[in-house]
């Protein structure tokens, strides 16, 4: 299966970067209403539509939804690149659609995708509302998934640049959880089918991006919705879209979850995750928080009147602008920071710290913009 030309060839190229909403996939479902079956599964808090998408018609169905947290779009985008890929002739896709039915919401949260919020428009997180379905889009998620009856939930987040993998670090691009369903995060039957097919997934991806791949926190909440559906007996997989090195609109790391979706549907089809593998699924390292955006190190500055060498990190801010996403550096720590490592990394020698107002010491919360000894500027804490 040549996963690199099924994305070069499928990608879905009107969706692009961090900031997608009903607007922007409206169109797409429009031309895929001759292919698929699309419906309105109900309205936000602001009266937006929740869209769903069937495809297929085989036995075993999957439960995929997306933007439960409104600024998280990247598996939106590759949910959409694999509709796509669906929507074609090719081979596995037929037997995708003879073997499986797929029951999509693309944005489960249209209101905080528009306004680029993790949170609704009540300002409740979505994912903290499984039990008490306070919110119209907690209850469309949950009267879908009991009315459909999933063999398998696909929970589709982002996670922050501010994650790393093993021991260099690298950036936990992609991060998989199969999620407890009790407090003693004990395996079951469901949770290792989903530990399979979280197994499965690595492995293809540790060929494009290793060591890359991380496993997230399996501390239980019964108010997060995998954790729920696990605890009712569904197999369910929590995705995690990174970062990859220099990729802030996510479009590399979209493809590596197109490549996920293919390599575990194929796992399934071919009944190859029915071998106990939670040794490799534990081996799998957990993420860690060790990453700023930016670190600047070997910086002079002038504290209480002490010239002291010190590092200080800044860290994006992601700004809904114009209908676009803009990322604003911002100053975040200062000290040592030791364990903790920049995806750019500037080493200033020794050289002063100046801000814009002239003031020798960095302060958090204000934008990097300021210059280092006599010759080095830096906006929006890139030098320039």
């Amino acid at each position: 299966m040549n996963l690199e030309s099924f994305f070069s060839t499928y990608k879905e190229t009107t969706l692009y970067g961090r900031y997608i909403t009903n607007n922007h996939i409206e169109p797409i479902l429009e031309g895929y209403k001759s292919v698929f079956e699309i419906g309105e599964q109900g309205k936000s808090v602001l009266g937006k539509p929740v869209y769903s998408v069937i495809a297929g018609t085989g036995k075993t169905s999957i439960f995929i939804w997306s933007q439960m947290h409104g600024n998280e779009s990247t598996t939106t985008k590759a949910v959409f690149d694999f509709l796509s890929f669906l929507k074609s002739d090719d081979d596995f896709s037929k037997t995708l659609k003879d073997n499986f039915t797929f029951f999509i919401l693309p944005i489960v949260n249209p209101d905080g995708a528009e306004a680029y919020t993790r949170v609704n428009a009540n300002a409740v997180d979505l994912n903290r509302d499984s039990v008490n379905l306070s919110q119209p889009e907690s209850r469309i998620l949950r009267r879908c998934f009991e009315e459909f009856k999933p063999d398998y939930c696909y929970n589709m987040h982002d996670q922050r640049t501010i994650f790393g993998v093993g021991e260099g670090p690298q950036p936990a691009t992609v991060s998989f959880l199969a999620p407890s369903y009790d407090e003693a995060r004990d395996l079951n039957e469901a949770r290792l089918k989903a530990v399979n097919v979280i197994v499965a997934m690595n492995e293809t991806l540790q060929h494009y991006i290793p060591g890359q791949v991380g496993r997230f926190d399996d501390s239980f909440n019964i108010n997060c919705i995998g954790d729920m559906f696990q605890s009712l007996g569904v197999p369910t997989i929590l995705f995690e879209a990174g970062h990859y090195e220099g990729d802030y609109e996510r479009e590399i790391t979209r493809k590596f979850i197109f490549f996920a979706f293919l390599s575990g549907f194929r796992a399934i089809y071919e009944n190859v995750i029915v071998v106990n593998k939670s040794v490799d699924y534990f081996n799998i390292p957990q993420n860690k928080i060790v990453f700023y955006d930016i670190i600047y190190k070997k910086v002079k500055i002038n504290y209480e009147n002490k010239e002291k060498i010190t590092n200080f990190a800044s860290q994006y801010r992601e700004v809904l602008f114009d209908n676009s996403v803009i990322f604003q550096a911002i100053i975040s720590e200062i000290g040592n920071l030791t364990g903790l490592h920049g995806h750019a990394e500037f080493d200033c020698n020794g050289a002063e710290f100046c801000a814009q107002d002239q003031s020798k010491m960095p302060k958090i919360g204000e934008k990097a913009d300021f210059s280092i000894g006599k010759g080095r500027k830096f906006v929006n804490g890139q030098e320039v």
